[in-house]
Parts: structure tokens; sequence; C-alpha cells
């Protein structure tokens, strides 16, 4: 594979293609380069209603693409605090800026220390793409 992906060194990633940004108490939550590349022109990003619990590795919704519609699965456990509103009109943030402004959730850990273990930094994420 020779195409090049941007991985920030100071996130954290999850097998299933989302970072984790741990901002104080909460963490916000995005897809990747590697994901948003494979999905294209993404078209409706959708998640779960506010306030709910999810563990570490579940669905927190999907981003569809004209190519195909992918779960959005959640880094850590914990309650989904806050949407991106800003995809609701503008999805395609998440290919433009997938690390800023293309961000989708920002959840409330209830398990962090924990969970951060179960992921992987950004060299060995990169590994983990390479062989994809």
């Amino acid at each position: 594979m020779s195409q090049e992906y941007v991985v920030p060194e100071d996130l954290y990633y999850h097998r299933e293609h989302t970072w984790a940004r741990v901002e104080g108490d909460e963490v916000r939550v995005g897809l990747t380069d590697y994901a948003q590349k494979a999905l294209r022109d993404i078209v409706l990003v959708e998640v779960v209603s506010l306030g709910q619990e999810v563990s570490q590795g579940e669905s927190i919704g999907t981003v569809e693409s004209i190519k195909a519609v992918s779960d959005l699965v959640a880094p850590v456990s914990g309650e989904v605090a806050e949407f991106n509103s800003e995809l609701q009109a503008s999805p395609d943030l998440v290919n433009r800026d997938p690390y800023g402004d293309g961000w989708i959730v920002v959840m409330k850990p209830t398990n962090l220390e924990e969970d951060l273990k179960n992921l992987l930094d950004a060299k060995s994420y990169l590994e983990y793409i390479k062989q994809l």
C-alpha cells in the first residue's frame, strides 16, 4: 500500500479505526485518516443518543459514504456527551479534517485508565494499518 496516512502522535487508536484524544475528564473521538480515505466521500454521520452509555468496542453510530456504511466504534467506555453538530450540514468535514474540525463525539469515560491499555499508540496503529 503506497498511500500515506496521517497518524498524530498524541492520540490513541482503536483497531476499528477510531481515534481518542484525552481532554481532561473527557475524550474526543473521531474517524482516522485511514478510515476516511477508505470510505471516501462521507455523506452522513449518525450517532447514538446523547447520554447513552456504551462499552469500549461497541458501536456509537454509523458513517455513511457513497461506497459503504461503517460502524463507528467507541474507543473507550462511557457516556456520549456531545455530537459535532457541524457534521449534520457538512459530513465531509470528516474527510477534510479527520483530526480537527471533523471530530465526531465527545465522551465522558467511565474506565479510562483500563480502556487506554487496549488502544494502540500512533506507531503501533501505523504498523497495524500497513498489514491491512
